[in-house]
């Protein structure tokens, strides 16, 4: 078994664990090594957060600016890496599959991919949204490395909190081939247990305010909670509030944070 295979497998293992686990997205090779140090077992791109180091807002990279960040970081880490995909880079599942071809070529452990046209503003119907899963699906298992492919449905994310269609997605996700399912936003405990309930696979939960502590969805039987942008954004709020300070006091209280930040840093990055 080669190491893309062994890294995919590993990922693959921490969905089976009894507890959840934590899954850190990272947003440059920086941010990779120092979470990976930190003691996360694996990483995850985001989307958002790798967006924002070009000055750009979500859904603003393509997936040629996606594939060499997530490459970046698989090469940065011995941790596996799975990348926010957002919808694929493409409308037709050809295009979703290649994606996913060229996933396995720079030694992902995985990918996601979603059910929301960030081009026409809407979810992809529900048929056609489970055929793009379908040939990512194929594409993912076709060879030695069994990439961990997440699909993600998207309603709750968008205005749109329908339980009962999120469930018939990712049902039919589930049977069209994924590996893991995750509906960014959902996160109530009795919306949870349903949804749980009505499907085999594991299940991603979006680490943000409001929802239960990981603890409380390992009860509820959740095996994986990944935190999206928030790291990412928490650090531009670092910068936000440091310079804030500087500007309008005057004062340096932000160093503290600093110091903190170079230490851990110092100890990342010392290979």
């Amino acid at each position: 078994m080669n190491d893309n295979a062994q890294k995919a497998t590993r990922f693959m293992t921490l969905h089976q664990q009894d507890h959840a686990f934590v899954l850190a997205n990272a947003w440059d090779v920086g941010s990779a090594k120092l979470l990976a140090s930190l003691g996360f077992d694996a990483l995850a791109t985001t989307s958002s957060g790798y967006a924002a180091t070009l000055g750009r807002l979500d859904y603003g990279i393509t997936r040629e600016q996606s594939l060499a960040h997530a490459e970046a970081l698989v090469a940065a880490t011995d941790v596996p890496v799975s990348a926010d995909f957002e919808d694929g880079f493409a409308e037709d599942p050809a295009g979703v599959a290649e994606t996913v071809r060229l996933a396995l070529e720079i030694g992902l452990a995985g990918c996601s991919v979603e059910d929301w046209s960030a081009a026409d503003g809407r979810l992809y119907g529900a048929e056609a949204a489970a055929e793009r899963v379908a040939a990512a699906a194929e594409a993912a298992h076709a060879g030695e490395v069994h990439l961990v492919l997440t699909a993600r449905a998207e309603n709750y994310l968008h205005g749109n909190p329908d339980l009962r269609d999120t469930i018939a997605r990712l049902q039919a996700y589930e049977e069209a081939g994924a590996d893991v399912l995750y509906a960014p936003a959902l996160d109530s405990p009795e919306e949870l247990r349903e949804l749980i309930a009505s499907v085999d696979l594991p299940v991603n939960v979006l680490a943000r305010r409001g929802a239960p502590p990981v603890r409380e969805l390992t009860a509820l039987g959740v095996k994986r909670v990944s935190v999206g942008g928030a790291f990412a954004f928490a650090a531009l709020g670092a910068v936000v509030g440091a310079a804030s300070e500087l500007l309008n006091e005057g004062t340096y209280g932000f160093t503290e944070t600093s110091a903190a930040g170079g230490k851990a840093a110092r100890a990342a990055f010392s290979d």
